[in-house]
């Protein structure tokens, strides 16, 4: 990667932008497709547990990749790549490619949405520092121009980006914003470990084998959903949750059973696996359910927290030169 101007004159300079966890609140898994992957019909809902990544420019070339002691969760034992594996590394090579003046960039990424949890915060990294890039070397590309970039690093990544509330179709990129700005309210529970999403997805495709389900592509969303988010009517959402992949998870991990069923007695109105889990979302009336719901759950020893959503997309927070 070529550094443009003087080396002796070089002003290092940060952007950083935060970006939202998601919380599938319904998702339809087709069957297993010819080219390895599925169809799905998602509703995403962005929540206020964000990712951040702090971009800073650099004179010796290259990318590099460090995790802030910032960060909230407990990382130890827990394997994230810092070179080419990771995906905010990979959504800087790609502004790179693209842009006249890319300098070398050190990444350091905040994290807090759970790692492999379901709630996509690889892909929050991603569309931070695609945001973040873009900015510090003055790329001057469109939101539509870094979604299709977006795209190419990750079916969430591109959502990580828009935020809000989407219709995602396809492979779940293919992406629809929709007209929910009612706030809902939710306690996560994370887990202290992590569920590897193809894993989900191969259990999914063998636990239907078993059965000879014959399984439909999905082409649409339920609109009652939709109609339940445009109006805040928790009430009505907790009817029409829907996952498909949690069963698979709960093959993988059976105490997700039990935690959806605590969550239900302590007072959620409805409870469903995030994504390809491990993280359970559970619906709460308010703010105030939430909140007491959550700590109701941590009396009892698990890792809660209240949030709601929607909320925007990736968005940068400071921009500072040094």
């Amino acid at each position: 990667m070529a550094v443009h101007g003087l080396r002796g004159r070089f002003a290092a300079r940060t952007v950083r932008v935060k970006a939202p966890g998601k919380v599938n609140v319904s998702l339809d898994v087709g069957p297993l497709r010819p080219d390895g992957y599925h169809s799905v019909a998602s509703v995403y809902l962005a929540v206020s547990l964000y990712e951040e990544v702090a971009a800073t420019s650099t004179a010796s070339g290259g990318i590099t990749v460090s995790i802030s002691p910032d960060s909230t969760l407990d990382l130890d034992g827990v394997d994230i790549p810092l070179d080419e594996r990771n995906l905010a590394y990979k959504a800087a090579a790609i502004m790179a490619d693209v842009s006249e003046h890319a300098t070398g960039v050190h990444l350091e990424i905040t994290k807090r949405v759970p790692v492999a949890g379901g709630m996509g915060g690889g892909s929050a990294d991603a569309a931070a520092t695609l945001l973040a890039c873009d900015a510090l070397w003055n790329s001057g590309l469109s939101r539509d121009e870094l979604a299709q970039l977006a795209a190419e690093l990750g079916a969430d990544v591109p959502f990580a980006l828009l935020g809000g509330t989407a219709v995602g179709l396809g492979v779940g990129d293919d992406l629809s914003p929709a007209l929910a700005k009612a706030q809902m309210d939710w306690v996560l529970v994370t887990a202290e470990f992590g569920l590897s999403t193809p894993e989900v997805f191969r259990t999914l495709d063998r636990l239907r084998h078993a059965e000879d389900l014959d399984v439909e592509e999905p082409t649409a969303v339920d609109p009652k959903i939709l109609q339940a988010l445009r109006g805040g009517d928790a009430d009505a959402l907790s009817r029409v949750l829907v996952n498909d992949l949690q069963r698979a998870s709960i093959e993988l991990a059976p105490g997700l059973r039990d935690t959806l069923g605590l969550g239900e007695s302590c007072g959620a109105i409805a409870g469903i696996v995030s994504g390809s889990g491990p993280t359970v979302a559970l619906l709460a009336h308010n703010r105030e359910a939430a909140e007491n719901l959550a700590g109701e759950l941590e009396r009892k020893g698990l890792n809660a927290l209240a949030v709601h959503g929607p909320v925007p997309g990736a968005r940068i927070i400071s921009d500072t030169l040094l």
